[in-house]
Parts: structure tokens; sequence; C-alpha cells
């Protein structure tokens, strides 16, 4: 990336807000819609399980026009000679998804899908993530029964805490105002779609940073922490790392840096509850728990298992294909793991966050917690960028307190599931 591309640093250090007010200005005419993600195309995130609950509720937005784009260089071995593959997020959605979903739904949910995919997904890709996780399982039954509990059903739940969904007109607003936080207005390409098994995704489409929204879960109280969690988290921590001597993946070998994962999307996975009032570990908590019992379980059987604690079948529906994808024959048992990172992740840097200097994490780019202070040393940190929430640390500090009471964590039990 270019010193241009930098622009300013991050802006502000209020609160996060709840949702665009009444006065929100008219919605500007979208270019026609782009691809979701072509060839050339590389991820770089997701953003939790994006439940539709009905087809043809919510229409594809297209691009948002951006001034000023930061171009974002490959490093070497992300783009092989000749044919380039699709995205992972591409490559692991079943084309015949919809057809199976209502096969699936017509034999009232008796049927294990037999999904198909556009081209083979990678080999290594399903070994890597074809092993599933039983070692926070409790945690996760713990958190999710403490939402039931309160809330009585998870829709319950969605509605209380979630707020109403917004029109495209509000989303484009509260975009707008958060762009303006962190000082990136017009660096990052938007795309509102209702094709997504996430709530949003992150990639580098054209060597330019393209967000993609889910519209159904665009709610008026999660937006703003999907957008901490995908811009406070991702987009700068990248940006940030393009200036550092491990930008690379020599880099990353010369410096012996540890995986940038599960610190990266457990540190994104809580700002995107941070300032929630009632800040559940749901979402994650729930993928954590579908991808262990999808190991030992068929599709039908794992949406029978999910009904004690989703009854929305539209909803129950996409966690599943989510723990399956990747799977032709879903009556075998068989996970696609990945999502078991973000409560992984979670965990681990709430049982260090006394320890963690967040801003120092956040500067350093796509370091993992435990390289911060070795780095620190050789970091570049001239004009690095610190999200905006992140400027007031006494308060951000005490948020990550109030998660860990919440869900029913203690010092204690962190200490022991992960000793030093």
């Amino acid at each position: 990336m270019g010193s241009g591309a930098m622009g300013s640093g991050a802006a502000g250090s209020g609160a996060a807000g709840s949702g665009p007010g009444h006065g929100a200005p008219l919605c500007p005419s979208p270019p026609p819609p782009a691809p979701r993600c072509p060839r050339g195309s590389r991820r770089l995130s997701e953003t939790g399980a994006g439940p539709r609950r009905s087809e043809g509720a919510a229409g594809r937005g297209g691009l948002r026009a951006a001034a000023s784009l930061p171009h974002i260089a490959r490093g070497r071995g992300e783009e092989g000679g000749g044919r380039r593959s699709p995205c992972l997020l591409v490559a692991l959605r079943p084309r015949n998804v919809e057809a199976e979903r209502e096969r699936f739904f017509r034999a009232s949910f008796a049927y294990d899908p037999q999904f198909e995919y556009a081209e083979p997904v990678p080999a290594a890709v399903l070994d890597k993530y074809g092993a599933a996780s039983d070692r926070f399982v409790a945690q996760a039954i713990r958190i999710i029964r403490a939402v039931l509990e309160k809330y009585g059903t998870y829709e319950s739940f969605e509605v209380a805490t979630g707020g109403r969904l917004l029109s495209k007109c509000q989303i484009w607003s509260v975009i707008r105002k958060y762009m303006q936080k962190e000082g990136c207005v017009g660096e990052v390409v938007v795309q509102l779609t209702d094709d997504l098994l996430s709530q949003a995704v992150m990639m580098v489409e054209d060597s330019r940073p393209t967000l993609a929204i889910n519209l159904a879960g665009a709610r008026q109280h999660w937006l703003e922490g999907m957008l901490r969690h995908e811009i406070g988290t991702h987009y700068i921590r990248g940006v940030n790392n393009t200036r550092q001597p491990w930008h690379s993946s020599e880099g990353r070998k010369q410096y012996s840096l540890k995986p940038a994962n599960p610190t990266e999307e457990g540190l994104a996975s809580l700002h995107s509850v941070l300032f929630r009032k009632q800040p559940f570990l749901w979402r994650a908590a729930l993928l954590y728990y579908t991808i262990e019992r999808a190991s030992h379980l068929s599709f039908s059987a794992l949406f029978q298992d999910l009904e004690q604690y989703v009854q929305d079948a539209g909803v129950r529906w996409e966690y599943c294909v989510r723990a399956k994808r990747g799977q032709t024959d879903t009556s075998q048992p068989g996970c696609f793991s990945k999502d078991q990172v973000y409560l992984d992740g979670i965990l681990r840097i709430l049982r260090h966050r006394q320890t963690i200097n967040f801003p120092l994490l956040a500067a350093l780019g796509k370091v993992s917690y435990e390289d911060v202070n070795r780095l620190k040393e050789f970091g570049v940190l001239e004009k690095a960028r610190i999200p905006h929430f992140m400027q007031d640390l006494e308060r951000y500090m005490k948020q990550l307190d109030h998660i860990v009471t919440t869900n029913g964590l203690n010092e204690e039990e962190l200490e022991q599931l992960l000793p030093d």
C-alpha cells in the first residue's frame, strides 16, 4: 500500500452509536451490482452466521462508489501462475444450496442435503478445517443457556438486543458515520447483499478492500458492532500490517511470528459486542457448539439437535450449512471447523486481557497477542492507526470485564482452561 493510501489517523473517541436517527439523508442511487467475489478475489474475514428469515426478503444492493481507494498489493505466493482459483467464500458455498434447502424443508427436515460445488473444494482447506475441538464446549453451552434463561428464545434475544432491521438508506448512514470516526472515508468499497452465509465479509477485490454486508443481519444495535469487527479490527490491523517488516510471508518467517489467528478473529468478535448493555457471546458460542456436534452428526441430526437452542428453522438451516460446508454427502459426520476460531480467540484474549497492550496489538498489524511484547521494538508505529473505540482505554478495559461477567466466565476458570 502506498503512503497516499494511509489516509488520516483514527478520529474521535466517542462511544459506538446505536443506529441512525430519524434525519438520515436520502439514499443515493448505487451503481449496478458487482460480482460478490469474482476470480482473483481474496477473502480476509467473515463475521458470524447470517440467517435469512425468508427468501427474497431483502434486495441486493450495489457497490458503494468510493474515492481514493487504497491499493493493497498481493504478497508473494498469493497468486500463482495460470488460472486463478475463486475465493474461499464462493468455493465453499454449495451451488445447489437453495434447491437442497427446498428439498430439506419439503421432507420435514428428514433428509440430508447432497451439496454440489462449482469447483472442487481444495483438499488442503478440507484437511485444515476437517477436525473439530471440544475444548470449550462447556463454556459455549453455558453462554447459550445464559441467553435463553434471560430472553427465553434466541428470537426474543435478537429482537431485544439487535433492534429493528435497517433499510439500505439507514445502513449507508451508519456506515458513513462509522467511517468518519475511523478516519477512513472513501477507502473501503461497500456492497449490500442478501446472499451471504455470514453477516459480513471483508475481502480484497481488484486490489481494493471491499466489505460485503448481509442485509438480513443489519440490525439497529448490531450494525456498528459489525463495523467495529470488520473495519475497526480487520481493516485497520491490515492497513497497519502493510507498513511492518513482517508484512510478507517471508517477513513473518524472519520474525518467527505465530499465526494471526485465533487472535485476529477473537479480537474482532469481542469488538462486535463491545458497548452492548448485554454483551452475550451467543453467535461465537453457538458456532463453536454447532461445529463440534457436526463432527459427530449428520446434517438432519444436527438440525434436530440445534432445536433445543434455536426454534427458527431458517436460522438453524444456516448454522447447519455453515458447519457442513465443504461436504457433499451430509448424511456423514463431518464439519468445517473454521468458525470455532471465534470463541477460541475470544477466550484466549479475555484470559490475558490484563497483560495485553491492545493499542499496540492494533498498531503492529496482523500479529498474535503472544508476539506483541517482543515485536514492539521492531514495529513501525509512526502514524499507526488505532481504532477510535480504543482511545479511551480505561473504558475499553471495563467493557472487556463486563463481557467476562455477562457470559458467566471467571478468572480462575480461564486460567485453568488456558494455563501459561
